[in-house]
């Protein structure tokens, strides 16, 4: 196995790591929830379709971690792992570090806000705390809006055929989940929830609003 060192691999490996610690943060604050409420924060959710689609998910988010990490530093790949190379692609790479380590920073934020609140998909037997201040006070869904731009980030330091694929499927899941979510807060929570869809932007401030 050859290993490749050059410039424009950094950017990508480097994005890798900080979707790794993404993740392994994430499956920390599963446990922290199951300890403190005895549910795994809907890791494993209870509803049908909720399980169903991690069978999509999952393989998307290992792929998303390891695809980075592992195609530019490994030689005789499959060309669809390979990454399109275009003038100005090593300055796109570190652009799109610099948008990654925002967008983590800014979702850790987001975590600490959430607090115990904090789920990864929908439970009908569940009713948990609405948090509209913070970050929530101007998009109702900064996590799932700052984890495309990280994926989208991923993309400019990959930009392989496997690695749009793999961004296609998770931006699409994100924007299915969210209304999928959605709806449920507004039939678990009523009025509140709906006012606040109102007033409030979907991922960007305004924008997005019912």
């Amino acid at each position: 196995m050859e290993i490749l060192t050059t410039p424009t691999s950094w950017p990508a490996v480097i994005l890798g790591l900080i979707v790794g610690i993404y993740w392994l943060r994430v499956l920390q604050m599963v446990a922290r929830t199951k300890r403190a409420v005895g549910r795994a924060a809907n890791f494993v959710p209870p509803e049908r379709l909720g399980r169903l689609l991690r069978f999509v998910w999952i393989p998307v988010v290992l792929l998303w971690i390891f695809l980075p990490l592992v195609t530019p530093l490994v030689g005789g790949l499959p060309q669809v792992l390979l990454p399109m190379t275009f003038a100005g692609s090593e300055v796109v790479g570190w652009v799109a570090v610099g948008v990654a380590v925002v967008a983590f920073a800014l979702t850790w934020v987001c975590w600490v806000k959430m607090g115990t609140s904090w789920r990864m998909g929908i439970d009908p037997n569940e009713r948990t705390t609405l948090v509209f201040n913070g970050p929530y006070a101007y998009v109702r869904h900064p996590i799932y809006g700052l984890s495309q731009v990280l994926m989208l980030a991923s993309l400019g330091t990959l930009p392989s055929p496997v690695m749009v694929v793999v961004a296609g499927l998770h931006l699409l899941l994100m924007q299915w989940e969210v209304r999928r979510e959605e709806r449920y807060l507004v039939l678990l929570h009523g009025a509140a929830y709906a006012d606040y869809i109102r007033k409030v932007g979907r991922f960007v401030p305004r924008i997005g609003r019912w």
